[in-house]
């Protein structure tokens, strides 16, 4: 499996503030970012998918999980019905959820940026500054894979998709878990 990049010296853990009953817990959580281009199908049903597996294994705690579009046009909008559908078909948990586009400068607060295709990576390129981006992987690249994530926007095959990001989601925590 490929590692990040020498560049990422950067611990992969992030101390995040925590507070309960008003105190700084200190709490270490390592934070994942998932992306694709209108954050309604691919990197919500990541999202999903990622948070029930750390939650699974009893590690929920150890991380926070969020996705983003790389676009504007669904800003707002749920989880797309089909996927939500194929998520609840296999018994993942549905994450409350409203479409948001990734802003500049918020690379910083991220340990992993995971994209589901190339096209991610380019708008990514933009939006953050290529200097930025020392944290962006593919998502099947956890796998050892190149490829992209089967976009069901375009395909309908939202099975296909599912297949890919569990694939995925077990691949990237193996590694980082």
């Amino acid at each position: 499996m490929t590692r990040a990049p020498a560049a990422a010296a950067k611990s992969t853990v992030t101390v995040v503030e925590s507070r309960v009953m008003g105190k700084f817990t200190g709490e270490r959580r390592t934070r994942i970012l998932f992306i694709c281009h209108g954050n309604i199908c691919r990197s919500t049903m990541a999202q999903c998918v990622m948070q029930w597996l750390v939650d699974e294994r009893g590690m929920g705690d150890r991380f926070t999980i969020d996705s983003a579009a790389t676009t504007n046009e669904e800003i707002g909008m749920p989880i797309y019905p089909p996927a939500r559908d194929k998520l609840r078909e296999m018994g993942i948990p549905i994450v409350p959820h409203h479409a948001r586009r990734i802003q500049a400068g918020e690379d910083a607060g991220w340990d992993y940026i995971v994209c589901m295709d190339d096209e991610n990576i380019r708008h990514l390129r933009r939006i953050l500054g290529p200097e930025n981006c020392w944290n962006v992987r593919k998502l099947l690249s956890f796998c050892g894979e190149s490829g992209s994530v089967a976009d069901p926007w375009y395909t309908g095959d939202f099975d296909a998709t599912y297949d890919d990001v569990l694939r995925g989601c077990e691949a990237m925590l193996a590694e980082i878990g």
